[in-house]
């Protein structure tokens, strides 16, 4: 892992944020406007590109009726959204249950408030940087902005006055909750190297040597990022196979289209942040010839193809990957995915102190491969690790065996041998008096009028 670490040599980048609050009114407006209308058309298009590909990967047709090859077919499906009913049940909260929607779809708007899209360039004569603000913890920001979407999902769930609705929300809280930890986690490894929680900032020090190199953080905030929007495989908030539809099982019409909007949208917002934390943001592969290709209006072509790279994953994983249990869905998140980011921030932590402070390497690479020899032998030996192995393996067979099974019900069913022949019988359509008092050796023949009660 620190082989990877050391592929990276990067100063720490203080960046200047005062060109944020230059900027006259007109042009911060333009910015919004843009960026609001950037996640809407990426909406459309990403609705009908994951239906396209799914198609594909699934040799059928996909969408191929409205527009041109289909491509307008997530805009007739939202026209028809707000044409249908609205309808709310009677035992939801009335004022929450309209609020929900809007609580999920606002926030994923926001936390795109500090992406770079680009370099500084000239807009009606005004030069400017095409990002909307940034902050000393921008990337503080975006967690936040994004875990608030899960409030919307929660109330929705609550107010719908229905059983799927709330099992589904609980299960969100529990799934964000559990998978913004390992988020957390793999971001730290960035701030170390970038010197700052500002995303241009970060952008800047990836000049050249883009954090993917971070390998392991890379791969922990990807798994957490598919967590965090649950999509295919961590769909489970609306498992339709368990929960109807989820958290949204009582909305229709355009509520209904407000969670698919910020569904998509923080797709959109969480492959921003991996592009601009562990791509390079705006700035071209680091390879020779295109290291020119970093000015004016270039670098937004850049930045759109590494965000449709990220969408194409999300799909691809929906066509490729069942669906997980819930119990294994949350252990992964709490049993793997956290103790490997703790380990990785700590290996981190390590080589940077290592690499800035320490002049004498030889006790530090010493202890290093006492530390590599100790963990190869231990995974060689493996000192209890294969017998608790089989212990579960033993236990999950026993359970099994010892499970109810139609296979093992005789039948025809055997001849009675617990005296049951020798019980007196009560006559078929015989009225008991009231004063008649019936054993348990008393047999009753199954007639309906036999079964009265004395």
């Amino acid at each position: 892992m620190s082989l990877s670490a050391a592929a990276i040599v990067a100063a720490p980048v203080d960046p200047d944020l005062t060109r944020f609050g230059a900027d006259p009114f007109w042009l911060i407006l333009i910015k919004a406007v843009a960026v609001f209308a950037f996640l809407l058309l990426m909406t459309l298009f990403a609705i009908v590109f994951e239906r396209k590909v799914v198609a594909r990967m699934q040799q059928r047709i996909g969408p191929n009726r409205h527009g041109p090859k289909g491509w307008l077919q997530s805009l007739a499906d939202g026209v028809k959204l707000m044409l249908k009913e609205d309808l709310i049940p009677a035992l939801a909260d009335k004022p929450v249950f309209i609020l929900a929607p809007i609580v999920s779809a606002v926030p994923a708007f926001i936390a795109f408030a500090v992406i770079p899209f680009g370099p500084e360039v000239s807009i009606f004569g005004h030069h400017t940087t095409l990002q909307l603000a940034d902050l000393p913890i921008s990337v503080l920001y975006m967690l936040a902005a994004a875990s608030l979407g899960v409030y919307g999902l929660i109330l929705s769930g609550w107010s719908s006055g229905s059983t799927y609705p709330l099992l589904g929300s609980l299960r969100s809280a529990a799934q964000i909750i559990s998978y913004e930890v390992a988020m957390g986690l793999s971001f730290v490894a960035v701030f170390m190297y970038a010197g700052t929680l500002s995303t241009s900032g970060i952008v800047e020090s990836q000049s050249g040597r883009w954090y993917i190199a971070l390998l392991p953080s890379f791969v922990l905030y990807v798994i957490s990022m598919v967590g965090e929007t649950n999509r295919t495989p961590f769909d489970l908030p609306e498992a339709e196979g368990e929960l109807v539809g989820g958290f949204h099982t009582e909305y229709s019409s355009i509520k209904f289209a407000f969670f698919f909007l910020a569904e998509y949208i923080n797709m959109v917002t969480v492959s921003a942040i991996a592009t601009t934390l562990f791509l390079g943001g705006w700035q071209p592969p680091p390879i020779p010839g295109l290291s020119g290709l970093d000015h004016g209006w270039v670098p937004l072509i850049w930045f759109v193809l590494k965000l449709l790279l990220f969408l194409f994953f999300f799909i691809w994983l929906r066509g490729t990957l069942p669906r997980l249990r819930y119990d294994q869905f949350m252990s992964f998140g709490w049993k793997v995915l956290i103790p490997v980011g703790l380990v990785w921030v700590l290996v981190i932590a390590t080589f940077r102190a290592y690499q800035k402070d320490v002049d004498d390497r030889t006790p530090w690479l010493i202890g290093i491969g006492v530390v590599i020899a100790v963990l190869v032998i231990v995974a060689l030996v493996d000192p209890g690790g294969a017998k608790h192995q089989r212990e579960a393996e033993e236990a999950e067979r026993r359970k099994l065996a010892d499970a109810p099974s139609l296979e093992r019900i005789p039948w025809p069913p055997p001849a009675n041998t617990n005296g049951a022949g020798n019980r007196p019988a009560v006559p078929a359509g015989a009225v008991l008096p009231a004063d008649t008092a019936i054993s348990a050796d008393t047999a009753i023949p199954a007639d309906a009028s036999a079964r009265q009660e004395g």
